[in-house]
């Protein structure tokens, strides 16, 4: 099933796959639409190469990109995903983020255009191992790794967080024309590293970067009132959400 985006995306189409078991809300069904070529002679559906200009227009409308792909939620039956982003410009530390910018004073920080995969591979490894057993990235394998996080794009950068030179923390961000997209964060889950809260403070070092490039927002893809793993992006505000079409602040 496709149907085509809008007049300015004539040469691309959305397909929707079959319903699927949701990764974050337990006995519901997902349904998710991702962008591909509109080539009539198309015979076998793969993912599309997409501009910065256009990546930024899907990102407005409410779509994030995962690995080669831009995908959006379509479910017919739950509307629980909503799009999420920071205002940079009217950000406020709460005391939590105040706390755990002081606990990191130390650690060195740097946007980077390319890796080196042996020191990245074990933390994502170890990442997701620990922390996401029971989602559909486990196990990790390398291959896997390359095709989601290791092929930066021209408009993607890695942002490194090190401790004397130890790399403990790995954030992919996507340049936008009015911000950064926050693809995936992983980070050390070693005990002595536990009170530093690495996760979020790897949120407040990507606001702080769309800061000081004059970006207004931060996206971090979809926020989920009712799912754990989700909900934590209401704890940066002012945070908007796509409602209707229209951009609005979460009250």
């Amino acid at each position: 099933m496709s149907r085509d985006v809008a007049p300015d995306f004539r040469r691309i189409r959305v397909f929707l796959t079959n319903p699927h078991p949701c990764s974050y809300l337990p006995g519901k069904e997902a349904t998710t639409a991702f962008v591909a070529s509109a080539d009539p002679n198309l015979e076998v559906i793969s993912h599309i190469e997409i501009n910065s200009q256009t990546y930024s227009q899907l990102s407005d409308m409410g779509f994030r990109r995962s690995g080669q792909y831009f995908y959006s939620p379509r479910c017919k039956s739950c509307d629980a995903c909503i799009s999420a982003r920071v205002k940079v410009g009217s950000f406020k530390l709460s005391r939590q983020h105040k706390r755990c910018l002081k606990r990191n004073a130390g650690l060195t920080v740097e946007a980077v255009s390319a890796i080196d995969e042996q020191e990245h591979y074990p933390l994502y490894k170890n990442y997701i191992s620990t922390r996401h057993a029971d989602g559909d990235m486990y196990p990790p394998n390398l291959s896997q790794f390359k095709d989601f996080i290791g092929n930066l794009r021209e408009y993607t950068q890695m942002l490194e967080i090190r401790d004397d030179g130890e790399l403990i923390s790995a954030g992919v961000v996507d340049y936008l024309e009015d911000g950064l997209s926050a693809i995936y964060s992983y980070y050390s889950t070693e005990s002595k590293h536990k009170y530093r809260s690495l996760g979020t403070f790897s949120i407040l070092s990507q606001i702080n970067l769309a800061e000081e490039m004059g970006l207004s927002y931060l996206y971090l893809g979809y926020w989920i009132k009712n799912s754990p793993k989700m909900a934590y992006k209401s704890n940066y505000r002012p945070l908007e959400i796509l409602k209707d079409r229209q951009w609005v602040l979460l009250d």
